[in-house]
């Protein structure tokens, strides 16, 4: 007997259970868009390289591209259409449109869900690779443009807005800090 190569999946999206059938192969990102209608998550590259396919399990970032449906089972998953509530905008996605951190728009969900994951890892104190004093006791680094551009390094934008991306992250994450919806960078 040939073992199935289909299974009975029951994803937490958004808030959300949607139970269906996949084949093993299925991507996260596939079963989002063609079986789901959550296009908000782009397929850029569909080899994990460009970040447009961004979206958060269990909080922490991954490109939903390489991410088997399979193994998000009991996990949850937050798209760029779980970001905003009550009818507002997440101060994230409110950032980058005050700030114009798009431009064609195509990474923008991908860009959001990220900055989301790299405000919540750096007040958690994770270094980065461009982090000068790692040790725990040293509590978050601030948050420099350096900072945030290598930390937002694995989403990639064709049309250069990174200006824009690295002042709107900032502005979100002072807000985070501070607890107000108008601090400013």
């Amino acid at each position: 007997m040939a073992p199935s190569t289909s299974s009975t999946v029951t994803l937490d999206i958004n808030g959300e259970k949607h139970t269906l059938t996949v084949d093993h192969r299925t991507t996260l990102l596939d079963v989002l868009r063609e079986r789901l209608d959550l296009t908000g998550t782009k397929k850029g590259c569909d080899q994990g390289q460009c970040g447009a396919c961004t979206v958060l399990v269990d909080g922490r970032r991954t490109v939903s591209c390489l991410h088997l449906a399979v193994a998000a089972e009991e996990r949850e998953i937050t798209t760029v259409e779980g970001v905003a509530g009550g009818g507002r905008l997440h101060p994230v996605q409110q950032a980058f449109l005050d700030l114009d951190g798009f431009q064609c728009g195509y990474c923008t969900p991908g860009q959001i869900c990220s900055a989301l994951a790299v405000i919540e890892e750096h007040a958690a104190g994770w270094p980065s690779a461009v982090t000068d004093d790692i040790r725990p006791e040293a509590g978050p680094p601030p948050l420099t443009p350096e900072e945030i551009r290598e930390r937002m390094s694995g989403n990639l934008c064709r049309c250069g807005a990174y200006p824009s991306i690295v002042e709107a992250v900032a502005r979100a994450a002072a807000q985070a800090r501070t607890g107000t919806e108008e601090a400013a960078v």
